[in-house]
């Protein structure tokens, strides 16, 4: 019995250990893969007893942890700030204001705040779309700025940055082209994280907004930048940042974090407006407009064109959500010349209405292909067919990035639909409901062998990893959550409305 306590003593201690060896240090934690398996949080959860619970100002941005200190960003009273948490008690041991700016405008589902901070040892850095980035120490103490004009982008920036090997690694890419040009002002930039000073900086002159964040892809041809652009994938050598390779296939609008696994690439984004199939069914997006149809003839009329009035994309939202429809301009006068050119693009045969024949045939003009791509590593130039070894097309994700573990991708999609992919063909092992619908931001993690998965709305899903779709605990945080989670040796961090969760 003695020898038995023992054994238990000395594998928890080493459990521990091992732990205290990794960090959740940036978006989506180590290198953005989501997934820490000596990492122990808790698999069942009371919304009504975490460890703590702090008050902190909104944002989208994401926790990152390192040792015993809690790193994330927000907009207090219009300003951008950093905050620094106790992550054993949540308390908040400084807050920085960052220089004041006019704050960048964004789309209403996005925030001044969306980009996460990383950190090491010594410093954490953060990056401001409107502002730039800035550089403290652990106690609070600004090391650096570097500002770095406001690239235009279609939401708002959301681009977080990445460290490695003592360079800061940041992705600006831009709808603004080059004086003089029609190519685009994107580019990627190292910087000594130390100094803030330029280490390389590579043009992305094909390349326009975009919402993903680098990884660092280890392989044994070499170190490399991947990065998800619209439509179209580049890999860059990561101590020079010189292009080696592009993949295309993917749509306008790139969200995900590429994520790795058994020496491959993947790589998601759904069609543009947030569409996860191939094939798109119509019907619900034709219902999605009815409510527009006052005098209930089964047709919307010009004149029945309201102050929410738009083209749905996500027809499970109600009208009037940021994101159910075609972005409209605030101004009331450019709203209803936006809402007339909507209009006038699906009423085909211009009579001033659109009949459900009209809508359902438009809708299934697609604005490219949803895609999960695996690549091999290697190449050089154009991989796509070279070194592409699969494709899938169904239930892709729009801002959720997929998460690899043990063999097997996972991707969750609005509707709370999951979907378990074998990664050595991309055949699909189970796609099913969670019972948890909405829209879902947040990206899975994975620690324990159990998927992490929240809802827009609140609702937490732990479901066990592997062939069989098992849900282990499901329960509803009752407040919106905005972020994704991080993880430490023992606890799950989740960002809600109004301030940051822990659980124990």
């Amino acid at each position: 019995m003695a020898t038995s306590c023992l054994a238990m003593v000395l594998a928890c201690a080493s459990s521990e250990s091992q732990a205290g060896d990794v960090h959740w240090n940036q978006f989506r934690g180590p290198n953005g893969s989501g997934v820490v398996n000596v990492f122990n949080p808790p698999i069942k959860f009371d919304p009504e007893k975490p460890a703590w619970n702090t008050p902190i100002p909104p944002a989208h941005s994401s926790p990152v942890v390192w040792a015993d200190r809690v790193f994330l960003t927000g907009v207090d009273e219009g300003r951008l700030a950093t905050l620094s948490l106790d992550a054993r008690t949540g308390k908040i041991l400084w807050k920085r204001l960052a220089p004041k700016v006019e704050l960048a405008r964004t789309h209403r589902a996005s925030s001044n705040a969306a980009s996460t901070p990383c950190a090491d040892a010594e410093r954490v850095w953060v990056y401001f779309g409107s502002y730039g980035l800035i550089c403290y120490d652990h106690d609070g103490e600004e090391q650096w700025t570097k500002s770095i004009p406001t690239p235009q982008s279609m939401y708002g920036m959301s681009t977080s940055p990445i460290l490695h090997e003592g360079k800061l690694i940041l992705l600006l890419d831009n709808d603004r082209n080059l004086k003089g040009s029609r190519l685009s002002q994107s580019k990627l930039i190292a910087l000594n994280s130390k100094t803030g000073e330029r280490v390389w900086e590579t043009a992305r002159p094909y390349s326009r907004s975009s919402w993903s964040t680098p990884v660092i892809w280890k392989h044994d041809k070499g170190i490399e930048i991947a990065v998800l652009g619209n439509g179209r994938a580049y890999g860059y050598d990561a101590s020079s940042g010189e292009e080696r390779w592009y993949v295309n296939g993917f749509s306008r609008e790139t969200i995900a974090v590429p994520v790795i696994g058994n020496g491959r690439l993947h790589l998601s984004a759904s069609r543009q407006g947030g569409w996860g199939d191939s094939e798109v069914d119509p019907l619900p997006f034709w219902n999605a407009v009815l409510p527009f149809d006052t005098n209930k003839d089964g047709r919307i009329g010009r004149d029945e064109m309201s102050k929410d009035f738009t083209v749905p994309f996500r027809p499970e939202l109600p009208i009037g959500h940021p994101g159910f429809g075609m972005p409209l301009p605030a101004d009331p006068k450019r709203r209803k010349q936006r809402q007339h050119a909507l209009f006038n693009w699906r009423d085909t045969n211009r009579d001033g209405f659109w009949t459900k024949e009209e809508f359902m045939t438009d809708m299934k003009v697609g604005r490219g292909q949803p895609n999960l791509a695996a690549i091999n590593s290697g190449g050089r130039g154009n991989i796509t067919e070279s070194h592409g070894a699969w494709n899938l097309r169904r239930g892709i994700p729009e801002v959720p990035s997929p998460i690899f573990h043990e063999n097997r991708v996972y991707l969750i999609r609005a509707g709370g639909i999951l979907t378990c992919v074998k990664a050595e063909d991309g055949e699909i092992v189970y796609r099913e409901r969670m019972g948890a619908p909405g829209q879902y931001s947040a990206s899975p993690v994975i620690a324990r062998d159990h998927l992490y998965l929240v809802s827009d709305r609140g609702t937490l899903t732990v479901i066990k990893a592997g062939d069989a779709f098992e849900v282990v605990h499901q329960t509803k945080l009752g407040i919106p959550v905005s972020g994704t989670p991080a993880l430490d040796g023992v606890t799950i961090y989740i960002r809600t409305r109004e301030g940051l969760l822990a659980f124990r």
